[in-house]
């Protein structure tokens, strides 16, 4: 049923394919564009095609063979996303890697593919290559795009894009013939891409994505949202995640719609102003990012406008999401939110950059409710999908005018989902991957005989509405000591809803009570901070604030009274805290590059602090190891109070923890 032989009649077979169809049927359209030295470049799907020729032939000047990997770092940009389907097109497979990933993470992917060309950015990728070269010494050529830097380098296995392309447009017609039988080949079981998974529990695995999953899970998805040739994205979230990678060339070259490409992370929201685009993707951190700046922004402004504000934006919270869900609105209830959006959510709007977007979606972690809420009132289709590389993304979505913070849609088209007897989510469809490379023993632990995937979450689907509902990742879900069950993702997105509050790890497995670790949100407590007249000198100062903890377990004791509602979760109320000394960050290994919390690694790396809170002690002192950003290691210090938080007991009295 899901793995038919042959290719629905009409699709294209590969990625080249659709270029190729492009060409013809959009030939004079924006394809990409990029902002370099503040002015928007433009290339049409003509020019894209010839430029994705250029370098393939170049390629095949180099020695690439058949099914060799081809690796890939960088920002996003148009040249190393023409690079990756350049790759396909002479039967190699493109690896994108992660650009903020440090030398030793990128030498275990180089090496478990055994990358013999890799394709970098700047001298920033090109410096972490050649710094792991000893360890992958199947390396051959590095090839770059900025040559900035790299004048004095050995260039005797290092060329400039530039250069690779202009050899294959000076060898077009001594490679013309080859190029056309090695694409010729490609199929719909041709392999696509292969993306490597963030590791939260081990090593990062190789999902090798097939023609078949990427094209048929981009036809389903854009034909889900009528996704249109004249749509515009942003391209900013790493290319090495399977979301970038569907949204920017497999949705992108189905639909024939533009990719736009920042100048850099610094510019990004000045870049989303200007391209306005109108299908738009953010986890939620971006989302709850851009809140944060919007009320820091509300806080300073004056009395009056703050007054605007809040009422319009009230009145919009109730008749925003009806307009949007076609529910009918009075006339009176229409009017003052049309003054309001004249007034102060249509310029705010576009201020986030968000005045045209006609599909938006959020995805990876659970988003709060009033986030949520937030964009939705302000008019913007926002809405939820739920999805893993392993799916080619896809395995839920929201339909309009079925959009609750609380479920991640329905099965997207072509997607079948079983809960199994544990409450564990299963999936299969065309997008399901085809193996976990070199790892046959994860491939049909991951993927039974009949294309059924464990995903790994615990969730239900609800009676009537045939929504999904994502409850703990399944590894995580446990049991308290006295038998009542433990869902730690559950209350650390509660804490995460407050702005305040950028991080938070909870333990409880097997224990008499749960504990949290927090970390606040720089930016968000930072501005308080200053409005209160806190002096601080760091993050670690401010951290450890009294004021601080005392604004946190006001947070803590909120998110207890809600847990405790829910009779099923009511044990997972927080008892006692911390505000961690440090931000957890990828750099140290307790963040993937997907700022997935690692936890294993955190329990080990912080069991000293994780004793203190169940020892009873009101402060602990500790020593981490942090990576700065120049690579090198040190070590802080810091003595971390522990507070006692009021927690609710089953009849609604309020309790708090015993020292």
């Amino acid at each position: 049923m899901l793995n038919q032989t042959d290719a629905p009649v009409g699709v294209p077979q590969s990625v080249p394919a659709l270029l190729a169809r492009n060409a013809a049927q959009f030939g004079s359209k924006a394809a990409y564009r990029e902002k370099e030295f503040g002015i928007w470049q433009s290339w049409t799907w003509a020019e894209v095609a010839e430029e994705i020729d250029a370098i393939a032939g170049g390629l095949l000047a180099l020695g690439v063979n058949r099914g060799d990997h081809v690796a890939v770092i960088g920002r996003n940009r148009p040249a190393l996303y023409w690079s990756m389907v350049a790759a396909q097109k002479v039967g190699a497979v493109p690896v994108p890697l992660y650009q903020d990933a440090v030398a030793e993470e990128m030498a275990y992917v180089l090496e478990h593919c055994f990358a013999r060309f890799v394709i970098c950015g700047d001298q920033e990728q090109v410096d972490k290559v050649l710094e792991v070269q000893e360890r992958v010494p199947q390396i051959e050529h590095i090839i770059y795009q900025d040559a900035r830097g790299l004048r004095k380098y050995d260039h005797t296995k290092l060329h400039s894009l530039a250069s690779v392309q202009a050899e294959g447009r000076a060898a077009r017609d001594r490679l013309a013939k080859e190029l056309a039988a090695r694409e010729a080949e490609l199929d719909f079981d041709a392999t696509c891409v292969m993306l490597y998974t963030s590791g939260t529990t081990g090593k990062p695995k190789g999902v090798v994505l097939s023609n078949r999953n990427i094209i048929m899970t981009a036809k389903a998805s854009a034909e889900f949202d009528t996704l249109r040739p004249d749509d515009e994205v942003l391209a900013y979230l790493p290319m090495a995640w399977v979301g970038d990678f569907i949204f920017s060339i497999g949705q992108a070259y189905w639909t024939g719609f533009c990719v736009n490409c920042p100048e850099s992370a610094e510019t990004l929201l000045t870049d989303l102003r200007e391209i306005g685009p109108t299908y738009y993707f953010a986890p939620p951190r971006v989302f709850e990012t851009l809140l944060t700046s919007v009320m820091i922004r509300m806080e300073d402004a004056g009395a009056i406008k703050r007054r605007l504000f809040d009422y319009f934006l009230r009145h919009a919270k109730v008749v925003g999401p009806k307009m949007l869900d076609g529910k009918p609105v009075g006339a009176l209830d229409r009017l003052i939110y049309q003054l309001g959006n004249l007034m102060i959510i249509g310029p705010l709007k576009n201020t986030l950059g968000m005045s045209r977007i006609r599909v938006g979606y959020t995805a990876g972690e659970a988003i709060g409710p009033e986030i949520f809420d937030f964009y939705r009132a302000l008019g913007i289709n926002l809405k939820q999908l739920y999805g893993q590389t392993e799916a080619s993304v896809f395995i839920t979505q929201q339909p309009d005018h079925e959009v609750r913070p609380d479920t991640v849609g329905v099965p997207s088209p072509g997607v079948e989902i079983r809960i199994a007897e544990n409450g564990e989510v299963y999936y299969r469809s065309p997008g399901v991957f085809v193996e976990y490379y070199k790892n046959p023993e994860s491939t049909a632990s991951t993927k039974d005989a009949e294309g059924w995937v464990a995903t790994g979450d615990a969730g239900f689907i609800e009676d009537g509405t045939g929504h999904l509902r994502i409850i703990d990742r399944a590894k995580d879900v446990g049991k308290m000591a006295d038998g009542r069950l433990f869902a730690p993702k559950y209350v650390e997105n509660k804490l995460k809803f407050f702005p305040n509050i950028l991080e938070a790890v909870v333990f409880g497995n097997g224990r008499d009570m749960c504990t949290a670790f927090i970390n606040i949100d720089l930016t968000a407590v930072g501005n308080w901070a200053e409005r209160n007249n806190i002096a601080y000198a760091s993050y670690q100062e401010l951290a450890g604030h009294p004021r601080v903890l005392d604004m946190i377990q006001s947070h803590v004791e909120e998110v207890n009274q809600s847990v405790a509602v829910d009779a099923m979760l009511s044990g997972c109320q927080v008892h006692r805290f911390l505000i961690l000394h440090k931000e957890l960050d990828a750099d140290d290994g307790e963040l993937t590059r997907t700022r997935k919390v690692r936890r294993r690694i955190i329990e080990e790396k912080f069991s000293d602090l994780i004793e203190a809170l169940y020892s009873g002690k009101p402060e602990q002192y500790t020593e981490t190891e942090v990576t700065y950003e120049d690579g090198r290691k040190g070590r802080i210090s810091a003595t971390l109070a522990i507070r006692d938080a009021a927690t609710v007991g089953l009849a609604g009295q309020t309790q708090v923890a015993a020292e």
